[in-house]
């Protein structure tokens, strides 16, 4: 039994992966200050979460981070499972790009300076959307050449037996 990827899906695991288990190994030890500004500005967006302690909110975030990261690194956890995974994390994160006021030019989705760091938040998106495709396309059975060749000759020697059968 093989894995549940393919080779083409271990450059945007990996990349994506290393990127936010790096992220959250990085928030574990976020001071209080750290923690307070993480936490006010995402706050600012969700309002959800004021109810949530800064250092509650940056702990979970990063824990969050880890085993996302972990979970896109590790090849046994299905495609489809981990590209809905980061589908929904980034969504959160795209969503503070599109929601915070001064991160996108007026009237565009063009981000301005201060919004660059959430913009490019976008192919996170990206890669868990093409993630999940991959993982619905892979649900389905593969026939392979070896199988539908053998379907064929099977199909052509019916074929041939039914001809015998009327030429009788």
């Amino acid at each position: 039994m093989g894995l549940p990827i393919t080779l083409s899906e271990i450059a945007p695991r990996i990349s994506a992966g290393a990127f936010i288990l790096n992220s959250g190994l990085g928030k574990r030890g976020a001071d209080a200050d750290a923690a307070a500004g993480m936490h006010g500005f995402a706050a600012s967006t969700y309002p959800f979460l004021k109810s949530v302690a800064p250092q509650q909110f940056v702990q979970g975030l990063a824990t969050t981070e880890i085993v996302l990261g972990a979970a896109l690194l590790t090849p046994f956890v299905p495609t489809f499972a981990a590209g809905a995974a980061l589908t929904a994390f980034s969504g959160g994160l795209l969503g503070l790009y599109l929601k915070t006021p001064g991160m996108r030019k007026p009237g565009s989705l063009a981000p301005t300076e201060q919004g660059l760091s959430l913009a490019k938040d976008s192919w996170l998106v990206g890669i868990g959307i093409g993630l999940m495709t991959r993982g619905l396309i892979e649900r389905r059975p593969r026939v392979t050449v070896r199988k539908a060749d053998k379907r064929a000759r099977k199909q052509a020697r019916r074929a041939a037996r039914e001809a015998r059968r009327s030429a009788r």
